[in-house]
C-alpha cells in the first residue's frame, strides 16, 4: 500500500506548529497564519557531517582558522562586517523592497572579482537579463561573475559542488524550495530546510555565503526566527525609498561587534558610501532654530554626531499627540514626566514631535540629555549654542547618570570643531578623565542644572 503522507499546520508567522488547523495563532496571536506542510522527508540528514565533527577532542588542542577575511572593496560594509567577510561564514541582509540589496550583492561581488575567483550570483526572482540590465546601470563590466537562475535547492548544491565558487550571492532565501517538502516556496518549513542545507555547504566548503532576505511589514525577515540563528551574521537595511541615504545595521555577528552601522547615499551609479557620516547628518542643520541640538552617540564602535529636532506645540481637546522618528516613543514620554515633575517645565499637556536628522535610528541612554535639552529650547523657543554637544543618561529622580566612552564621544566631537560639551559629571570626576584642548567640558549632575546651565 502506498505510504500516506504526514501533514502538519504550521503558522507563517512564528513557525508554531499544530496538528490541526487554527484560526488565530496561540503564540503570536497572528489570524489566519496556518497552512498545511507536508512533513514527510526522504531523508533526514544533520546540520554538520563529517568524519572529525564527531570527535570529541580537547579545547587546547583544536586549532583555529588564521585565513584571511575576504575584503568587499566597500569600506562601511567591511567595517559593519567587523573586517570583512570570513572564509565558511553565512551572511543573512535583509530590507524593504527596493532599498538596494540586490544593488549592493552586484557591487560586492564586482569589487570581489580577481581577489576570490570564482564568485556567483543566484537569483530566484530575476532573469539574466535583468540582472545584465542592473549591471549596465552601475557600470559594472567585469566578466568573471557567474550568474545562474536557479529556486531548486538541490540543483542550486549541485551547481555550488561543480563550480566550487568561493563567494556565493543567493537572492533570495524566500524563494528557494527543496524537493523533499511538499510545501511552496517561501513557507515556514522551505525557509528553515533550504537556510539548513546551504549553511551546511558554507561550513563544510568554507564559503563565504550571503543570504538575501525578504521582510514582513513589521520589518523583520520572513520566516523563522531559527533562520537568523543559523547564519553568522544578520544585517538589516534601514532608510526608507524618499531618503537618497541608507543604513545597514549589523543585528548579529559572529565575528565582529554588534550594531554596527555603515552609512549609504543611493545615487543613479548605485550605493555610495559615506566615510563621515557626521559630517552628513549635520550638513543641513538649521542656525538660530530653537528644538535643534547636537548629541554624539555610539554605534557599536564608531562614534557619530546627529542633530535631535524637537517641536513643542499647544495642545488640542483631549489626549496631547506624541509622534517620533528614530527615538523610542515610551523613552520621550518618560523623559516629558521627569522634566515636568522634576525641573518644573510643564509640557506634559502640549502636543511633541520629534525626529534624529538622516533617517537614523538610535538607541542607547546617552541620548535622554540631548532630548531633554531639545524639548526644553522648543518649549521656551530659545536655540542652543551652534558650538555644543550634549549627551547624558537621565534617571527618574532627575540625575544625570555617567555613560560609556566619553572620550570617543568627545573626540568626534572635537573633529566637527564644536567649542562646549554639557555632559554628566561623573564622567568628568572618574578615574579615566575624558581630556580635549579645544572642547570646553562642563560636568553636570542634575537636569534642572543642566536647563539653568543653557538658558
Amino acid at each position: 500500500m502506498k505510504k500516506r503522507l504526514r501533514t502538519e499546520y504550521v503558522c507563517q508567522s512564528c513557525g508554531n506548529v499544530s496538528p490541526k488547523w487554527l484560526g488565530k495563532c496561540p503564540e503570536c496571536d497572528e489570524w489566519n497564519s496556518f497552512v498545511e506542510e507536508i512533513t514527510d522527508k526522504k531523508n533526514d540528514v544533520p546540520l554538520i557531517q563529517g568524519d572529525d565533527k564527531s570527535v570529541v577532542k580537547n579545547l587546547n588542542a583544536i586549532e583555529t582558522d588564521t585565513s584571511e577575511r575576504i575584503q568587499t572593496g566597500i569600506g562601511e560594509l567591511n567595517t559593519v562586517l567587523g573586517g570583512g567577510l570570513v572564509p565558511g561564514s553565512i551572511s543573512l541582509l535583509g530590507g524593504d523592497p527596493g532599498i538596494g540589496k540586490s544593488t549592493l550583492a552586484l557591487q560586492i561581488l564586482s569589487n570581489l572579482t580577481g581577489i576570490t575567483d570564482p564568485v556567483l550570483y543566484i537569483s530566484g526572482e530575476e532573469s539574466g537579463q535583468q540582472i545584465k540590465l542592473r549591471a549596465e546601470r552601475l557600470n559594472i563590466n567585469n566578466t568573471n561573475i557567474s550568474f545562474v537562475s536557479e529556486n531548486c535547492t538541490e540543483t542550486i548544491l549541485k551547481l555550488l559542488n561543480k563550480s566550487k565558487p568561493k563567494v556565493v550571492v543567493i537572492d533570495s532565501i524566500q524563494t528557494l524550495y527543496s524537493i523533499e517538502l511538499g510545501s511552496s516556496p517561501g513557507s515556514v518549513g522551505q525557509i528553515r530546510e533550504c537556510g539548513a542545507k546551504i549553511v551546511r555547504y558554507g561550513k563544510l566548503n568554507s564559503v563565504a555565503i550571503i543570504l538575501i532576505g525578504h521582510v514582513t511589514k513589521e520589518g523583520t525577515i520572513a520566516g523563522p526566527k531559527v533562520l537568523e540563528h543559523l547564519v553568522d551574521t544578520v544585517l538589516y537595511f534601514e532608510g526608507g525609498k524618499g531618503n537618497q541615504y541608507r543604513i545597514i545595521r549589523s543585528i548579529k555577528n559572529r565575528f565582529g561587534s554588534t550594531n554596527e552601522i555603515g552609512v549609504f547615499e543611493m545615487r543613479e551609479e548605485g550605493l555610495i558610501e559615506v566615510k563621515n557620516p557626521s559630517e552628513i547628518f549635520l550638513s543641513e542643520r538649521p542656525t538660530n532654530a530653537s528644538g535643534s541640538v547636537v548629541t554624539p552617540c555610539i554605534e557599536g564602535t564608531r562614534p557619530i554626531l546627529i542633530e535631535i529636532q524637537a517641536l513643542v506645540s499647544a495642545g488640542g481637546i483631549g489626549m496631547p499627540r506624541r509622534t517620533s522618528m528614530g527615538i523610542d516613543s515610551n523613552r520621550i514620554s518618560l523623559l516629558v514626566a521627569v522634566l515636568d515633575k522634576i525641573a518644573g517645565i510643564n509640557i506634559i499637556g502640549e502636543d511633541i514631535f520629534m525626529n534624529v536628522a538622516g533617517g537614523v535610528t538610535i538607541d542607547e541612554p546617552a541620548l535622554d540629555l540631548g532630548i531633554c535639552i531639545s524639548l526644553v529650547s522648543s518649549f521656551l523657543n530659545k536655540p542652543l549654542d551652534p558650538d555644543i554637544v550634549v549627551f547624558g543618561e537621565i534617571g527618574l529622580t532627575g540625575e544625570i547618570r555617567g555613560v560609556s566612552q566619553a572620550d570617543i564621544r568627545i573626540s568626534e566631537a572635537e573633529k566637527l570643531g564644536f567649542k562646549k560639551c554639557l555632559m554628566p559629571n561623573i564622567n568628568l570626576e572618574s578615574k579615566k578623565k575624558p581630556k580635549s584642548k579645544t572642547i570646553q567640558l562642563i560636568g553636570i549632575k542634575t537636569v534642572k542644572e543642566a536647563i539653568e546651565t543653557i538658558f
